[in-house]
């Protein structure tokens, strides 16, 4: 397509008119073997944009003859398809030592959670069809029953993430009406998502009572007024306030609130069903726990420590949740078929508390030996090595993760895994960010952390060593 000038010469630089048109480009049988695959459409669109990027180096003086040969053009188009059609969302080998990321797309799910969604998506099911009656069902119906016998809850619904499950509840109990918060539970989370907004949002009027460590019954209890709706309880997962401190249990705000006739919900977050210290973890306070203190309102994620899908659970007494359920907003909220279909197969799990460590991937992943960690340390660890010799060190060591950047983020699990650290000490902060995007650019990309002139890949999360092993050729190669 092309005639070929000499390197380094003026000649050597293509201009803007040298390119082909998109039809001549089209036209091209390597372009039609494409069109062949792929169809028309996405070629033409493929082509357009390379001709587009390579006519703005050609203004810039950039952009030479070669490019503009054949056997160039075919591997610049061909590559140009290939980033067209590949997924934005990938597989991520997760090393930073935080099992529930949330970046990462926190709890994974199990086996059967991932059959049950390939199973229904692949043919018309029942998600709003009673099958006994033959008529019109709800999708609450699939799941309400196991959530009440699991929690103790009289009722449950449900909706897209615990944020819309705060705001939804907030809307329907105390839109236009007054909810009372304490000072030292106005949490904001991930993405700049703070109660207050979600109280606005929901048209709660917030009440302030007490101070940022200290707030007692009788604050809520002087709050209480003609307008007051709801005492609102947070769950504070992602701080912890230390020393001079007093926070009013759901069990003491019961009796408050039910005296005066208010109604009592308490947002748990990452609601656990089960008691982590029972594999030596720490305790988190259960959704169970709260039922029984009294709240008439619980909600709480599903993509956390209950180890399901992203979801927003609201379980408590029948007469507020109905309110809950028959609200406009729940059906702008409500939840799809598929994380539906992962949910129910993930509290199926919990009907076999015995095999929960073993099923649950989260708890699976959370109840890992250090010992059988630092195992799999010491085997990968001279293959690792050799592939990044004699440019870095890589040793075994003891680490320290988390159980999650937005639960429990305090608590730290004993660990291992590789340090990797630059041979040569001049420029290794340099050094340590190339190492971590090459590893970040393999086809399935590898995230650690660096810490102290390291970069950190804590094993915790890998099951499965030959999913890291497998790239150190491609590794070595990027690396040169």
């Amino acid at each position: 397509m092309a005639k070929r000038a000499d390197s380094g010469s003026d000649e050597a630089r293509a201009r803007p008119q040298d390119l082909p048109s998109v039809d001549r480009l089209l036209r091209h049988p390597f372009a039609q073997a494409l069109i062949a695959e792929h169809g028309h459409h996405l070629i033409a669109q493929a082509s357009r944009e390379l001709l587009e990027s390579m006519r703005a180096r050609a203004v810039c003086g950039e952009l030479i003859h070669e490019a503009l040969e054949d056997a160039t053009l075919q591997t610049a188009l061909h590559t140009q398809v290939l980033d067209r059609l590949a997924p934005r969302l990938r597989r991520v080998l997760n090393l930073t030592g935080t099992v529930i990321h949330t970046n990462f797309g926190r709890a994974l799910l199990a086996d059967e959670a991932m059959q049950r969604v390939m199973t229904l998506m692949a043919s018309p099911n029942n998600l709003e069809y009673d099958l006994e009656s033959g008529g019109r069902g709800d999708r609450d119906s699939i799941v309400e029953s196991l959530l009440c016998s699991l929690t103790g809850a009289e009722a449950a619904t449900l909706v897209n993430n615990n944020a819309a499950a705060v705001l939804l509840s907030l809307a329907a109990l105390a839109g236009g009406r007054e909810a009372i918060v304490s000072r030292g539970e106005l949490v904001e989370i991930g993405g700049a998502f703070r109660m207050p907004d979600v109280m606005a949002s929901a048209g709660a009027q917030m009440i302030e009572v007490g101070t940022t460590n200290r707030t007692h019954p009788q604050d809520y209890e002087q709050a209480i007024g003609a307008r007051t709706a709801v005492l609102m309880k947070v769950h504070t997962s992602n701080y912890v306030v230390q020393g001079f401190t007093r926070s009013v249990d759901e069990s003491e705000l019961a009796p408050i609130a039910h005296r005066h006739g208010v109604t009592l919900v308490s947002d748990l977050g990452s609601g656990a069903l089960i008691d982590l210290s029972a594999w030596g973890l720490p305790r988190e306070p259960l959704v169970q726990d709260k039922l029984r203190a009294g709240c008439d309102v619980v909600t709480f994620s599903g993509d956390k420590l209950l180890g399901g899908p992203q979801v927003g659970l609201i379980v408590g007494r029948r007469e507020p949740i109905e309110r809950i359920r028959r609200f406009p907003m729940k059906r702008a909220l409500r939840v799809s078929k598929l994380p539906l279909a992962a949910l129910e197969a993930t509290l199926m799990l919990y009907q076999r508390p015995e095999r929960l460590a073993q099923d649950l991937p989260t708890l699976r992943l959370l109840t890992r030996s250090q010992a059988s960690i630092q195992a799999m340390a010491l085997t990968v660890q001279p293959q690792i090595a050799t592939a990044l010799a004699p440019r870095f060190n890589v040793e075994v060591v003891e680490l320290l993760g988390q159980i999650g950047s937005g639960s429990l983020p305090i608590d730290r699990l004993p660990s291992a895994g590789l340090a990797l650290s630059p041979v040569v000490r001049k420029g290794i902060g340099r050094a340590l960010d190339e190492l971590a995007r090459t590893l970040r650019a393999l086809p399935v990309p590898v995230i650690g952390r660096i810490s102290q002139d390291r970069l950190l890949l804590d094993l915790r999360c890998l099951e499965d060593a030959s999913a890291l092993l497998d790239q150190l050729p491609a590794l070595q190669i990027a690396l040169g």
